[in-house]
C-alpha cells in the first residue's frame, strides 16, 4: 500500500509541473500533504515533516549554492571566460575548435551552474562560428555535453552535492571518481556524437554573438584558470594531503576545514572579488552588487530543493522508504541500475535533473544499508540517470534551441540524444568503475 499511495503520488507530481504548469515548490507542497495524510500521518506529523524536510536538505547546502552563484556572475563580468576560450582556441587552432571548447565547457562546468555556463559559452560558440564560418552545433555541442556531465555528476553542483550529503559520501572521492566518469562520457556524448552534426548547419541566433572585451579589460590567463578551478584545487588537495598526516594533528585539521565545500568555495569567492573584481578596476560597491544579483539568479532553486526536501522527509516518516528496499532487496537488478533507473523514470516525466537527482535519493537512500554499496559510486549513478533524454518539459531544451535556432526534430534529434548519451554513458562508466574498485 505505501508504494501504491507513492506512485500515485509521484504521478501527481508529474502532472502538476508537466500539465497544470504549477510551480515545482507549490506542487511538491501538495504532494507531500496529500501523500503524508495517505500514509496515515497526523497532520501535524505531516507538518512537522515537511518543516524538517525543508530545513534538513536546505541547511547543508544554501550557502554552497549562493557562492556557486557569486563566482559564476564575476567569472561571466570579467572577461574570465572569454579569455580561458580563446587561450584554449590559440593553443587548438581553429581546426579543433571543437576540443577548445570540449575542454573549456568542462573547466568552466566545474564549478559554475550550467544555466550560467551555458550562457556564458553559448554566446562566444556562436560568435567563433560566424568569425569563422564554422559549423556552429558542432562545434558547441561537445562543449555542452561538458557542461551536462559536470553538471549532472559532479559537486559541488547542487544535485550531486544535496545527494551527497544525504548519502554522507566523500566529497573528495565522489568528485574524484566523478571526474573519471565524466572523461569517457563527455568523449561519447560530446565528441563522438558531435562529430556526426556536420550536416546541420542552420545559422545560430545572432542576437547572441558575444561582445568582445579589450585585452587589457580582461583578466589574465593564469589568473582565469586558477581562479576557476580554485574550489576544485582545494578540496583536491585536501582529499589527497590530509590522510598522509598524523591523525588529528593541526596541519591535518587545517587541510580538512579547507576541503569543505562551503569553506573552499567561500575563498574562491573571495579570491575572485579581488582577481576578477578591485583587480580590473571595479570598485567594491560595484563587485557587492554583482554579487547580491547573482544570488537572485538561484533563488528559485531553494525552493525547489526545499518542497523535493519536504517529500523526501514525508516518505521516509511514512515508511515508504524501508517498503522501497525491502522491494528492491529481492531484486536481480544492480542497486546502481535500480538507482540509475529510477532518476531516469523522474527526469524523463518531470524534466528537471535536480528534482529527479534529489527525489530518487530518498528513495534508495535505505540500500546504501542494506546492499552495502558504495555511496560515491551511487552519487554519480543517480546523477547520470537525472541526465536522461532532456525534451519538451526541460528548460534547457528550449534554450538550446532558442540559441542554436533548430527545429523541434532537429532538436529532439541533436539535443535529447546527446543527454541520453551522456546518462547512459555515465552509468557504463559507474559499472565499470565499481568492477575495478572491487
Amino acid at each position: 500500500m505505501p508504494l501504491t499511495i507513492t506512485l500515485l503520488g509521484i504521478l501527481v507530481l508529474i502532472a502538476l509541473i508537466s500539465v497544470v504548469r504549477l510551480h515545482a515548490f507549490l506542487a511538491f507542497l501538495v504532494v507531500s500533504l496529500g501523500v503524508g495524510l495517505a500514509l496515515g500521518l497526523a497532520p501535524l506529523a505531516v507538518l512537522d515533516a515537511i518543516q524538517k524536510g525543508i530545513g534538513g536538505t536546505l541547511g547543508s547546502i544554501t550557502a554552497i549554492i549562493a557562492l556557486g552563484a557569486m563566482l559564476g556572475k564575476l567569472v561571466a563580468q570579467s572577461g574570465a571566460a572569454q579569455r580561458i576560450a580563446v587561450n584554449m582556441m590559440t593553443l587548438v587552432g581553429t581546426r579543433h575548435a571543437r576540443w577548445a571548447f570540449l575542454i573549456t565547457g568542462f573547466i568552466v562546468g566545474l564549478p559554475l551552474f550550467y544555466s550560467v555556463g551555458f550562457m556564458l559559452l553559448a554566446p562566444l560558440v556562436i560568435t567563433v562560428a560566424y568569425r569563422y564560418k564554422l559549423p556552429a552545433l558542432y562545434i558547441g555541442l561537445p562543449m555542452l555535453a561538458s557542461l551536462s556531465v559536470t553538471q549532472g555528476y559532479l559537486p559541488p553542483h547542487p544535485a550531486p552535492l544535496a545527494i551527497l550529503k544525504q548519502f554522507n559520501a566523500d566529497m573528495g572521492l565522489t568528485l574524484f571518481y566523478g571526474i573519471i566518469v565524466s572523461i569517457p562520457a563527455i568523449l561519447v556524448s560530446g565528441a563522438l556524437f558531435g562529430s556526426t552534426l556536420k550536416r546541420y548547419t542552420t545559422l545560430p541566433n545572432p542576437a547572441f554573438i558575444a561582445a568582445d572585451l579589450p585585452d587589457d579589460q580582461m583578466p589574465s590567463a593564469t589568473v582565469s584558470f586558477l581562479t576557476v578551478l580554485l574550489p576544485i584545487l582545494l578540496i583536491g588537495f585536501s582529499t589527497v594531503v590530509s590522510p598522509l598526516l598524523p591523525i588529528g594533528s593541526v596541519g591535518q585539521q587545517v587541510l580538512l576545514f579547507i576541503g569543505e565545500p562551503v569553506v573552499s568555495m567561500f575563498c574562491a569567492v573571495m579570491v575572485a572579488s579581488v582577481t576578477l573584481g578591485l583587480r580590473l578596476g571595479k570598485p567594491m560597491p560595484v563587485v557587492t552588487a554583482m554579487l547580491a544579483d547573482s544570488v537572485k539568479d538561484v533563488a528559485m532553486l531553494f525552493l525547489i530543493f526545499g518542497g523535493a526536501g519536504a517529500l523526501k522527509q514525508v516518505l521516509t516518516d511514512g515508511g515508504v522508504n524501508q517498503a522501497v528496499a525491502d522491494l528492491m532487496r529481492d531484486s536481480t537488478l544492480h542497486p546502481y541500475v535500480l538507482a540509475w533507473g529510477m532518476a531516469a523514470l523522474i527526469r524523463v516525466c518531470v524534466g528537471s535533473s535536480t528534482v529527479s537527482g534529489i527525489t530518487t535519493a530518498g528513495f534508495v537512500a535505505p540500500l546504501l544499508t542494506a546492499s552495502g554499496v558504495e555511496p560515491n559510486l551511487m552519487v554519480l549513478s543517480i546523477g547520470a540517470g537525472s541526465m536522461m533524454f532532456s525534451h519538451v518539459n526541460d528548460t534547457g531544451f528550449w534554450l538550446f534551441r532558442e540559441y542554436f535556432q533548430l527545429s523541434m526534430a532537429d532538436t529532439l534529434k541533436t539535443w535529447s540524444i546527446m543527454e541520453t548519451l551522456v546518462s547512459v554513458s555515465g552509468l557504463a562508466g559507474v559499472m565499470a568503475l565499481n568492477w575495478v574498485l572491487r
